[in-house]
């Protein structure tokens, strides 16, 4: 059959269409019911927490609350103006998390704080965090509460800060540290690996505080494609990620797609507008920080 120049080029044109309006379709990840997540929850830490699992008065290890069991309401749905919005109590550590695995996506959501603040973080920053590529079960760090997964930390004035969960590692453009100073993340600088026990310990601070003012909404977005990352604050990019990775034994694997989890860290927090998009590609704009 032949085909002319002109129609060869409008059924490329169709096609790109039709892909890039799939591509550009959004997924609304919560409703009233929050059919799309699942929750965990493990203690209401002291603050003298050392990392280990509580004990009760007889030096028996307390078994965490666990998955699926919504103690105390930490995790609630409440409408304003018609918009569904996630309040996230604080008050027990644990999450919600995704039952679906994601890769390659733009995440985005808008978050805010609340009032209320919990042992053992009364007297520090209020805190949550969006932990991305979850994988295996929940309890594996520090604090017993989530999954092993790279976190975009949400705190107040640390919004888009990156910390490893568990076993997690990864690249990040940053400044070196020094002595006590932490490696803070800078788009034109080399990328550095982030992972505990290499010398640059699992932590590395935004480029920038771009938070909104208090009481007001702020834009978080993540974007994933392969190993790399993108956190995004309120427009603009606070940090510039590759290679992400888990390591195990010694040894390094990829890590590059996993659920998503919200966290409940000590402090109440609201989430609106959770949606989700699959990327195909990375696009231009994004890929310039990793060239």
């Amino acid at each position: 059959m032949f085909y002319s120049k002109a129609l060869h080029t409008a059924l490329l044109l169709l096609l790109t269409t039709v892909c890039f309006s799939q591509e550009a379709k959004w997924t609304n990840l919560l409703d009233r019911n929050l059919s799309e997540w699942e929750m965990y929850l493990s203690y209401r830490h002291k603050p003298d927490y050392k990392g280990e699992v509580p004990v009760d008065g007889n030096g028996k290890k307390i078994a965490p609350i666990g998955y699926n069991k919504n103690e105390a309401n930490v995790f609630s749905i409440i409408e304003e103006n018609k918009e569904i919005i996630l309040r996230v109590s604080g008050e027990i550590y644990g999450c919600v998390f995704t039952k679906q695995e994601y890769e390659n996506y733009h995440l985005k959501l808008q978050v805010k704080w609340g009032e209320k603040k919990w042992m053992p973080r009364t007297d520090k920053l209020r805190d949550t965090g969006i932990l991305y590529h979850s994988v295996g079960e929940c309890g594996v760090d520090y604090w017993k509460a989530w999954m092993l997964s790279q976190e975009l930390q949400i705190m107040e004035g640390h919004v888009g800060d990156y910390w490893n969960i568990a076993n997690s590692a990864i690249d990040v453009r940053a400044f070196i540290p020094e002595g006590i100073m932490n490696p803070v993340a800078n788009e034109n600088q080399p990328f550095l690996p982030i992972a505990a026990g290499t010398g640059i310990d699992g932590f590395c601070l935004r480029s920038e505080n771009l938070e909104s003012k208090p009481g007001e909404w702020t834009t978080v977005e993540l974007i994933c494609y392969g190993g790399k990352s993108l956190h995004i604050v309120n427009g603009k990019v606070v940090m510039v990620l590759k290679n992400s990775r888990y390591v195990k034994d010694g040894k390094s694997y990829p890590l590059t797609k996993g659920k998503i989890q919200l966290q409940s860290e000590g402090a109440e927090a609201y989430f609106k507008e959770v949606k989700i998009k699959h990327l195909s590609h990375l696009p231009k704009e994004w890929q310039r920080y990793f060239e």
